[in-house]
């Protein structure tokens, strides 16, 4: 059946998975300087920055939540 199969592919180590040092384009492009000095800044992601809209759906959301969880607690 199906599942024998899947099993005993389990068990020989067919489905390897992932190499173990995963390799990125930026890894490759740029040396490890340059890597370092990069400014991470959440607010600018990808050159696209959180506005107004954006900061309201994220507190509207966790909003949202908090209701929800309230009303599961105190019904």
């Amino acid at each position: 059946t199906d599942c024998n199969q899947l099993g005993f592919n389990l068990r020989s180590n067919i489905f390897q998975g992932g190499p173990l040092e995963s390799r990125t384009l930026m890894r490759d492009s740029y040396t490890p300087d340059v890597i370092q000095k990069a400014i991470r800044d959440p607010k600018n992601w990808h050159g696209r920055r959180t506005d107004e809209l954006g900061k309201w759906h994220q507190k509207n959301a966790l909003n949202l939540n908090l209701q929800k969880a309230l009303e599961d607690k105190y019904g």
